[in-house]
């Protein structure tokens, strides 16, 4: 059950009731793309950082370990030693960006594993079987992410298509839920590229479906951030309101606050986790970079605004010095306070949102990152 608590604007503040427990909207999903989040954080690290929704990938776990080790092991809860709540990617997109090694049909997709070359095929289909086997609580429904850019015809074909694997993948979801007496959520994708026409036309089809919840695909992928907002504004209100809308793939911390104020629900993106990884950290202030020299002998944590585990314990200089010797625990406290950092922005902007403030909220963030008070 999805209840909206308070509404600022387009901006919504709700909560969506799953089987494995509550998630508080809007939130942005942590990426643990083969049932691990990149940078050595485990479960427990998680929890600590608040995350709300794990993020799968299930072309990857379909690779390895495969559906049918992870089913036999308990699901990907158990699995993860993770009790909230996990949603699976259908595998398109992985799929789709294979580019030569990929053949689309009408009956779905022939590709090539980049791991060791097996043939493997993909349709609506084996999609949700692999999803329902994983044991994911909300399993997104198979879809074609178009190139970008595409010409008007190919998005008009490829959306077609898109919306007949979605009927596909419905009608799969409801028996395996039959079959099994599971109550496993199965979200819709909107699609269409950058034509604003084609994507409304595409929502208020996919809306007739009555599905658990509505995605927005195929953004975020070399259009400029504008454009992005543009089909937002054009697409959001023709899809369910009183459902949670997804945008796949964003963003940064300014491309969350922007899509909040235009009625999305929910983000996934690998960007804190990579570019923690790589010594970017995101603070209240703006980004930094801790392979620069002027942290050397930083005494200050990462964000003296934060209250993440990292601030509390180590110096800039300390982690400046980890990065600077290739030690893993340097990717590992970049990467946990970067996650804190985006769930905690959530936290926030619900609050904002309850209290009426949520424009205030994002003019005043949008200022502070531009300023980059820190050093």
């Amino acid at each position: 059950m999805y209840t909206i608590k308070a509404i600022n604007g387009q901006a919504k503040r709700a909560a969506l009731e799953t089987p494995h427990g509550t998630i508080e909207t809007p939130v942005f999903m942590n990426v643990a793309t083969a049932a691990a989040i990149k940078g050595a954080l485990s479960a427990s690290d998680l929890r600590a950082v608040g995350c709300e929704v794990a993020l799968c990938n299930t072309y990857h776990l379909h690779l390895r370990p495969s559906e049918g080790v992870v089913r036999d092991m308990g699901g990907l809860q158990k699995f993860m030693a993770w009790d909230r709540p996990v949603l699976t990617d259908s595998g398109g997109f992985q799929v789709f960006s294979l580019g030569a090694l990929r053949k689309i049909k009408e009956e779905g997709v022939y590709f090539n594993s980049h791991i060791d070359g097996r043939k493997i095929f993909m349709g609506p289909e084996e999609s949700m079987e692999i999803q329902h086997a994983l044991g994911a609580t909300i399993a997104m429904a198979f879809d074609e992410c178009a190139p970008f850019p595409a010409s008007r015809e190919y998005i008009r074909d490829s959306v077609a298509r898109t919306t007949r694997w979605l009927t596909r993948s419905k009608t799969r979801t409801k028996e395996l839920n039959a079959q099994e007496g599971r109550e496993q959520l199965i979200f819709g994708i909107n699609q269409g590229g950058i034509y604003d026409d084609i994507r409304i036309e595409h929502a208020k089809e996919i809306s007739e479906m009555d599905l658990d919840g509505y995605a927005l695909g195929g953004l975020a992928v070399g259009e400029p951030a504008e454009e992005m907002y543009k089909i937002l504004e054009a697409t959001v209100p023709h899809l369910p309101q009183n459902k949670p809308i997804y945008l796949m793939g964003v963003g940064t911390p300014e491309n969350l606050l922007e899509a909040i104020e235009r009625g999305i629900d929910f983000f996934d993106c690998v960007l804190p986790a990579r570019n923690g990884r790589h010594g970017q950290v995101y603070t209240s202030r703006g980004k930094l970079n801790m392979n620069n020299a002027t942290h050397e002998r930083d005494e200050r944590p990462l964000d003296p605004d934060c209250h993440c585990e990292v601030c509390r314990t180590h110096t800039r200089a300390y982690i400046r010095h980890l990065f600077k010797a290739k030690e893993m625990l340097a990717m590992r406290l970049a990467v946990m306070h970067n996650l804190y950092f985006y769930n905690n922005l959530m936290r926030e902007t619900r609050e904002a949102i309850e209290t009426g403030n949520f424009s205030t909220f994002k003019k005043n963030q949008l200022e502070k990152w531009k300023s980059g008070g820190l050093a």
